[in-house]
Formats: structure tokens, sequence, C-alpha cells
């Protein structure tokens, strides 16, 4: 059955008397006039001194009527004008008189303040700082954790170890497959263009296995990773900071970052070189399939140029490089986890914060390896 819409007329006895008439459903929910419309009705009469109501045809009501008649007494306390509650009912007189009992707090509401330049500047400045010092509050606390494993004096369960692991490593080769082939393909064709003008096209080979080796197999993998298990990390913590989970922990004398954390960064730095040697292949077969098919270029001859361009030292540059990559995933996935707030939303922000901050740490930490490698020789 249709709910009748809240209306709302007005009549006036006299010059200094008027009448509201509320008839429908004065419910949340339900169309009809809005407060604007008193107050345009009262701006227009200037010589009132009472306004009484009419609530016979009123059908039922909720907060959405009080709400009206609190600002229609308000606009009425501050002209002076006389308010008659004899016509509504017994219910809403009673919900008056407990709203006005307790006057508004001089100063609840909030107002709008503007905010300079220079004061936004500095509220970045001073967040940033904030930032920094609990990152090396996280990282410390974490030095010491891992010290604690190397005396085995840590607890947490081998199988969540064990479980994180599958889905570190295992369940991240469908996208790590994809990504690393297709960027060798990509790698191998934007080369090939070039260096068929100087017929010079098996350079494709070295120029594949060097850019994979070196960097960008270690770097993608790591932001896949970041994406697809920081994030997971990140969001998994927040959850249980949003479900008082990790004061749980704390309550019941277990260290959240030897149970939560130290678990995920040991199997992100077990996992992520396995996952860059296999991203190194698959890099590599995606140039090959660019070299071959497009090039002519036989198996054996790209095989033997990539073998003569690289060697186990790149290799294993690039491994080491993507288990620091790990570590730095986990930790920034855990510290954002843990700083989450205590709502959904928050969730969602700490999930793309680890994601940002990851990234940008992996970028920071490759042209540190950069630089070190170039002085070391390497």
């Amino acid at each position: 059955m249709p709910v009748e819409q809240k209306k709302i007329s007005f009549q006036h006895r006299d010059n200094e008397t008027l009448l509201l008439t509320l008839s429908g459903s004065w419910r949340l929910g339900v169309s009809g006039p809005s407060a604007l419309l008193v107050d345009d009705e009262l701006q227009k009469s200037r010589e009132l001194r009472r306004i009484a109501f009419d609530s016979g045809n009123l059908l039922s009501w909720d907060s959405t009527l009080l709400a009206l008649l609190i600002r229609v007494s308000e606009v009425c306390r501050r002209r002076g004008i006389e308010l008659d509650r004899h016509g509504l009912p017994a219910g809403v007189c009673k919900l008056l008189d407990l709203a006005q009992a307790v006057p508004e707090k001089k100063g609840a509401r909030k107002t709008k303040v503007e905010t300079t330049f220079v004061h936004y500047v500095g509220d970045c400045a001073i967040a940033a700082g904030v930032s920094l010092g609990e990152m090396l509050k996280f990282t410390g606390e974490m030095t010491l954790t891992v010290l604690r494993l190397l005396r085995m004096k840590v607890h947490f369960r081998p199988i969540d170890l064990f479980l994180l692991i599958q889905q570190c490593g295992a369940r991240a080769l469908p996208i790590v497959t994809l990504i690393s082939f297709l960027v060798g393909v990509i790698l191998a064709f934007v080369g090939a263009v070039q260096l068929q003008k100087f017929g010079a096209q098996i350079y494709v080979a070295d120029l594949v296995g060097i850019a994979v080796i070196h960097e960008m197999g270690a770097m993608m993998t790591g932001i896949i990773i970041a994406g697809r298990t920081g994030a997971s990390f990140a969001a998994e913590l927040g959850t249980m900071k949003v479900t008082q989970e990790i004061d749980a922990f704390k309550t019941l004398g277990l260290s959240p970052l030897e149970f939560l954390v130290l678990p995920r960064v040991i199997a992100l730095l077990l996992m992520m070189p396995l996952l860059c040697l296999y991203s190194d292949l698959l890099g590599v077969l995606g140039g090959a399939a660019v070299g071959v098919g497009m090039l002519d270029i036989s198996w054996a001859t790209y095989v033997r140029e990539t073998i003569h361009a690289i060697g186990l030292r790149d290799l294993f540059g690039g491994m080491f490089k993507s288990s620091v990559y790990g570590v730095l995933i986990a930790l920034c996935g855990c510290l954002r986890g843990l700083q989450c707030g205590n709502s959904s939303s928050a969730v969602g922000d700490a999930a793309t914060s680890a994601v940002v901050t990851s990234i940008v740490a992996m970028i920071t930490a490759c042209g540190i390896f950069a630089v070190t490698f170039y002085v070391l020789g390497i």
C-alpha cells in the first residue's frame, strides 16, 4: 500500500497568527516539502506574533517532523514569536521539551576554517615527520625481533609460515608468468625495431638478457608482488586492527611483530629470489619468441648470445636485489596494516598506501644498488 506523502499548508487566521497544517506521513524516505518552505513563509509575514498547528490529518511521524519543529522553534525564538504547541501530538511535545531542555553548547558546531598554503605545508611536514618516526620505530622493533629469531626465542606457528609461502610463491606464478613474458616480448620488439636499421638484430638477445636479468626481472617481480601480496598483507593486518585482534594478541602477551609480521617477512625473503629467477627465464623466453619469430634467429644462436652477454654474477645480483625488495614489500605492507585506522575505509587506504610505499622503497633501493654495484665494479 503506498505511503501518503508528507504535506504542509499555511493559513493566516489574522495578521498576527499563522496556522501550519501538517498531513500525510512525516517519515524518513517519504518525499515532501522541506523546512525551507516554512522559512520562506515566515520571511513573508513580518507582523506575525503567534504560530499554531493542526495535526488532525497527520498519519505517522518520526525525527523528520521533530527536526522541522525544532527549526521553526528556533526561528520563533529569534524573532520573538509565540509558538502554540496545543495542536501537536503529545509525543512530539515531549520530545521537543527534551530536545530543548539542555541548551546547545557554544562552539559545538564545527565552523569552516580557511587553511593557508603555509599552514598546509606545515601540516604536511609535521605528518611526514611523524610518519618517519613511526617507520624508524617499526624498523628498530623488527631488528630486535630478527635478533630474537637468531637466538630462537620468537613465537609463531610454522603452519602460518607454510601457508604464507604458498600464497606468496606458488599462487603468484600465473601473474608473474604473464607479465614477465610480455615484458620480454616488448623489450625485444622495441630493440629489434632499432637494431634492424643497422643490421645488428642479433644483439636483441644481449639487450633482453642484460635488461631482464640485471633490473627488469627483479623490479617487475617486486611491483607485481607489491600490488598483489603487499596490499594483501596491509588489508589483512588492517582488518585485524579494526576488529581488535591486534589488541587481543597484546593482551595474551604475544608480540604482533613476532606472530604476524615476521612470518610474512620470512616468506617473501624466501620466495622473491625464486620468483625473480622464474621471471628472468620467462623474460628471456619472451625475447627469444620475438627473435626467432620476427628476426629469423635460431634458438641455439639466441641462447648462445644470451649466455655470452650475462654471467652468474649478474644472475645472483638480480636475485639478491629481489630478496631485498621482498623484505621491503613485507615491511611496508605490515607497517601500513598496523597503522590502519578503525574504519572499513581505512583498510582500503592502508592497502593503497602499502603499494605506493613499497614501490617507492624499491625504486630507492634500486638506485642505491646501481650506484653501489658501479663503485664495486659488479
